[in-house]
């Protein structure tokens, strides 16, 4: 028979509970609610990383960290929605977007920008205040010099 330390009884030990895994009540009160928070609103997200929701209700429903915001697409319409919250956790106000296909290709930012010969030169423009000068400028009256 092999050696037993306490002989042929069985230790004390082995009817007492695992203390390791005990958690105060205070501890499960306070991790409960974070519980239910996450069975309730479950995580739409894809395997990419966008978190879809069905229309603006669930978007307007979907819950937000504090001092956060958060890239929403409409899973029934072209529509997204970016919802953030304050820093104490108020919902700040839904911004929604319309997307649309771009099916034109885009004209280069040159030739979009190309001058319509609708300017004038130095030369026009300074001789143009001249003459706006030689026409506001007139002789001081015999009562302005009067008065000085």
């Amino acid at each position: 028979m092999p050696y037993q330390p306490y002989g042929m009884y069985q230790p004390m030990y082995q009817g007492i509970p695992d203390m390791r895994q005990y958690q105060p009540p205070m501890q499960q009160a306070l991790q409960q609610p974070a519980q239910q928070v996450t069975q309730q609103m479950p995580q739409q997200q894809g395997t990419n990383g966008i978190v879809w929701v069905q229309g603006e209700e669930g978007a307007k429903a979907y819950m937000v960290a504090p001092g956060n915001s958060v890239f929403l697409m409409d899973s029934e319409a072209s529509v997204f929605y970016i919802k953030s919250s304050d820093a104490s956790g108020m919902p700040m106000p839904l911004r929604i977007f319309d997307y649309t296909e771009r099916t034109a290709t885009r004209t280069p930012a040159q030739t979009a920008q190309a001058p319509t010969g609708e300017y004038v030169t130095r030369q026009e423009f300074n001789a143009l205040a001249a003459r706006l000068d030689a026409i506001t400028h007139t002789e001081p009256t015999k009562e302005e010099t009067d008065n000085a």
